[in-house]
């Protein structure tokens, strides 16, 4: 079976799903509109076909005839591709220009992977864009989804059956080192933790304030909150914890190596997720698969993979009172830390666990095949 994916090459989800359906014995190849940013194909031998797509932004255009014109020019050069490769199916990730170039090519069968933004932001910033995205779906011929709830709001857009095959994470990679977090084992140092793009999207500055609320509330127990990723609002959120008077306790770790990691979630007592909206909420499952309770906004993709009460707590948006109110019941009880602990690993273990994952997209695979 021959696999054409159509993703961008800089994302670490087409990496590994570029290699784990060569791991199972696939022939894939990978097209990208956007040039890659590492070796990470080139290293394994990874076939790989790059168009730089939004180069006429580089070179001060941007208007929408420069636009039409290069995707236009993508479209011809991803058929010269797909004449050359022959591909058994066409795998388009994200419902932009990526999913669009695929449908434009007119092959058949198309399969389009949504992943977030591309449905619940996208569509809604133009007609133009939000006809897009249904010229899109009318045309695949499978509909993929990474949860439930993103799948739901597709439904805006086709009548499409919506197929869910989560970004889960590898269990064996990400798991409970030990007692790597001292405060489950009668230590006294309690720490939160957070992976996320410091963007207004993932409200950092709401954990920022209720770990302030948690050190406020707790004179005599040594808190740390460590804050790994980039973005936007990384200067704001340094100046907020120094107006809040937490500078000491806060460590921002800036972006984190992926196979770094699980050791990072290890040295975690809680991982805390205060988003604003989130499609799926992969840094949560990673955190669950390490063992890690977590506290999470209501954002939709949260309320999908946490069971409140369970396997940690959900708390209403933007409300840093409540989180903290969360974050300290851990504190007055840690033997929830163990037990949500255990059964965020045991719920990941089920139903986000990677290689089930890679089981479902190549069983979707072999169910279109065998309709051709």
């Amino acid at each position: 079976m021959k696999i054409l994916i159509l993703s961008d090459a800089r994302s670490v989800h087409t990496k590994r799903w570029v290699s784990s359906l060569m791991e199972r014995g696939l022939d894939v190849v990978l097209y990208s509109i956007n040039p890659p940013d590492d070796y990470f194909f080139s290293s394994r031998k990874i076939k790989s076909y790059y168009f730089d797509l939004f180069s006429y932004k580089k070179s001060g255009g941007g208007n929408l005839m420069d636009a039409f014109l290069r995707h236009r020019e993508a479209v011809a050069d991803l058929n010269r591709v797909l004449s050359s490769e022959k591909p058994d199916i066409l795998h388009a990730h994200y419902l932009t220009s990526y999913c669009l170039v695929a449908a434009l090519s007119g092959f058949h069968p198309l399969v389009v992977s949504m992943w977030g933004t591309d449905i619940y932001e996208f569509p809604k910033e133009s007609l133009l864009k939000r006809l897009s995205v249904k010229y899109v779906l009318r045309k695949a011929d499978r509909v993929l989804s990474t949860s439930h709830v993103m799948a739901h709001e597709a439904l805006r857009y086709t009548s499409k059956q919506i197929l869910v095959t989560p970004f889960g994470v590898d269990v064996s990679f990400f798991k409970d080192f030990g007692e790597t977090d001292g405060y489950r084992s009668g230590g006294n140092v309690f720490v939160v933790g957070c992976v996320k793009t410091l963007s207004e999207r993932y409200g950092i500055d709401i954990l920022v304030r209720s770990f302030a609320e948690v050190v406020r509330r707790n004179p005599s127990l040594e808190c740390v909150l460590k804050v790994a990723g980039k973005g936007p609002q990384g200067e704001m959120l340094e100046k907020l914890a120094a107006e809040l008077g937490i500078s000491d306790k806060v460590e921002f770790c800036g972006w984190v190596e992926n196979s770094r990691l699980p050791w990072l979630y290890n040295s975690f007592s809680v991982a805390v997720f205060p988003s604003r909206a989130e499609s799926f909420g992969v840094a949560a499952v990673e955190a669950m698969a390490c063992g890690r309770p977590v506290v999470t906004s209501d954002a939709q993709g949260f309320t999908e993979v946490v069971e409140d009460g369970v396997s940690g707590f959900v708390v209403p948006k933007n409300d840093y009172l409540a989180m903290a109110d969360a974050m300290q019941r851990f504190i007055e009880d840690r033997s929830l830390l163990v037990s949500m602990g255990s059964a965020a690993r045991k719920r990941v273990t089920a139903l986000y666990a990677w290689k089930k994952n890679v089981d479902t997209m190549i069983s979707i695979y072999d169910d279109i095949l065998l309709q051709k």
